[in-house]
C-alpha cells in the first residue's frame, strides 16, 4: 500500500542552496602561489636590490638673506588737482566766442569766452558821463561854498545861506565818489565780459557755445584742473595710525618728510615719489580711518586727476632685517613656518612671524642668518627629517629649471 502523495503548492519556493563553506586549507597554498609569482617578477630584469631606498628629491636651497632694510605699508588712493575751477560767467550776457580747445592746457589769465561786451561798453560810458556831470556839480558847489565863507565875513549873507552852501559842496564830493565807485563797477564788468583761465591747467570740455545766453554766476561755462603738482589721497585703519604713533615715540619713525611711492594700474612696482603734506585731524568714527594726502611732482603730465593710485608709506625707519623668499613659507592653520637643511641634509621645520614686504622677499622673525631655507620643492617634503637632495640658489631666484623630484623627467617645481 502506497503512502497517498500530498499535493504540490504551487506557491511552494524550492529551498536555498546552503552557501559552500570555505576551505581554509587553501589558504596556505594561495600564499605560497602569490611568493612565487613576486619572486619570478622580482628577477624579471629588474637590476635594483630589494633593500635600495628611494632616492631623496632635490629642492632648492637658499641662504637667508640679512640686511638694513626699510619697511613701507601699503594703501590705496586716488589722486586730485590740487586746484579745481568750475568757470562761471560774472555777467550776464550771450557768448560771443569760445576762444579755446577743449582739453588744450591753458595758462593763468588765458581767454577762454567771450560775452557780448556792447552792453557793458554803452554802460559804461552812461557811468563816465555821470562821473564828469558830478564833477562840475561838485566844482560848482565848492566854488559857492568859498564865496559863501568871504561873504559872511562881510555880513553880505546870512550864516544860514553860508551853511546850506557849504553842505552843497560836500554833497558835490560825495556824488563825485558814487559816480567813480560806478564808473569802476561798468568799467569791471565790462573786463569781465572776457571770461579768463583763474589758474593754469588743463581746460575740459566747453558747456556752452557761442550764441547761447549765459547767466551770471550759474551758468557753468567749462572746468579747470591744475596738473602740477598733484594730490593723492589714501586713508590708513586706526590700527596702522596707532603703530606709527608708537614707532615715533620709540624713535624707530622719523616724524619729519614722511615719503612715499606711488604706482599707478599699468605700472609695475612703486616708480614715482612723492611727500605726505597732510594729516587730518581726526579719525573717522564712521570708517575708522583717517585721512592722509601727499603731494606728487607731474611735470610729464603722467598723473590725470581721477586715477587709482598704489601708495606705500615709509613705515619705520631703516633696521637690519631677515628676508627670505615667499615661496617658501608654509602655513599651518594660524601658524607659518619654512623648512631649513638641518643635519645630514634633512628638512627641519621653523615656525616664522611674517613681516613687510622689502625687494620682493618677506621679512621674518624666527630664523638665523646662516640658515638656509627650502624655497621651490618645499611640497616634497613630506615631514619633519625628511632627508632631501639641496640644490643653492640665489634667494629670490626662479625656480631651477632642472630641479626635479625623485623620479627622471618630473616638471619643475613652483614652490
Amino acid at each position: 500500500m502506497t503512502s497517498p502523495r500530498h499535493p504540490r503548492n504551487p506557491l511552494s519556493l524550492p529551498s536555498p542552496i546552503p552557501p559552500a563553506r570555505p576551505r581554509f586549507g587553501a589558504l596556505p597554498e594561495l600564499a605560497m602561489a602569490a611568493a612565487v609569482l613576486l619572486a619570478i617578477s622580482g628577477c624579471g630584469g629588474s637590476k635594483a636590490a630589494p633593500g635600495d631606498a628611494m632616492p631623496a628629491p632635490q629642492v632648492s636651497v637658499a641662504q637667508v638673506v640679512e640686511k638694513p632694510v626699510q619697511q613701507w605699508d601699503e594703501f590705496n588712493g586716488r589722486i586730485e588737482a590740487v586746484g579745481s575751477v568750475e568757470l562761471r560767467p560774472r555777467v550776464s550776457g550771450y557768448v560771443e566766442r569760445v576762444a579755446f580747445e577743449e582739453g588744450q592746457e591753458v595758462a593763468k589769465g588765458d581767454l577762454l569766452f567771450e560775452i557780448d561786451p556792447r552792453p557793458y561798453r554803452a554802460a559804461l560810458a552812461q557811468a563816465e558821463a555821470d562821473l564828469e556831470r558830478a564833477r562840475s556839480e561838485a566844482k560848482l558847489a565848492r566854488a559857492q561854498d568859498e564865496r559863501a565863507r568871504s561873504l559872511v565875513e562881510a555880513r553880505a549873507i546870512s550864516r544860514e545861506e553860508a551853511e546850506a552852501r557849504s553842505a552843497g559842496a560836500a554833497q558835490g564830493t560825495a556824488a563825485v565818489r558814487a559816480a567813480e565807485a560806478a564808473v569802476a563797477r561798468a568799467r569791471l564788468d565790462l573786463q569781465f565780459t572776457q571770461v579768463r583761465a583763474p589758474i593754469s591747467g588743463r581746460a575740459g570740455r566747453a558747456m556752452i557755445t557761442a550764441g547761447n545766453l549765459a547767466q551770471a554766476d550759474t551758468t557753468v561755462l567749462t572746468s579747470v584742473v591744475s596738473l602740477d603738482p598733484v594730490h593723492v589721497y589714501f586713508e590708513g585703519d586706526e590700527q596702522t595710525f596707532l603703530k606709527y604713533q608708537a614707532l615715533m615715540r620709540s624713535g624707530d619713525r622719523a616724524d619729519s618728510g614722511n615719503p612715499v611711492r606711488i604706482g599707478l594700474s599699468g605700472t609695475d612696482g612703486y616708480p614715482y615719489e612723492g611727500v605726505v603734506d597732510f594729516v587730518d585731524n581726526q579719525v573717522d568714527p564712521a570708517t575708522g580711518t583717517i585721512g592722509l594726502r601727499a603731494v606728487l611732482p607731474n611735470p610729464d603730465r603722467l598723473f590725470t586727476p581721477g586715477l587709482f593710485a598704489r601708495v606705500q608709506l615709509l613705515a619705520r625707519n631703516e633696521s637690519d632685517a631677515m628676508l627670505v623668499d615667499e615661496k617658501g613659507i608654509m602655513t599651518d592653520q594660524d601658524r607659518n613656518y619654512v623648512y631649513v637643511i638641518g643635519p645630514d641634509d634633512t628638512a627641519v621645520r621653523k615656525d616664522v612671524r611674517l613681516g613687510d614686504t622689502a625687494d620682493g622677499l618677506r621679512i621674518v622673525n624666527g630664523l638665523e642668518s646662516d640658515d638656509r631655507v627650502i624655497v621651490h620643492g618645499v611640497q616634497k617634503v613630506f615631514y619633519p627629517g625628511m632627508q632631501v637632495d639641496p640644490q643653492p640658489v640665489v634667494m629670490g631666484a626662479p625656480p631651477a629649471q632642472q630641479v626635479a623630484g625623485s623620479g627622471a623627467g618630473a616638471e619643475p617645481s613652483s614652490g
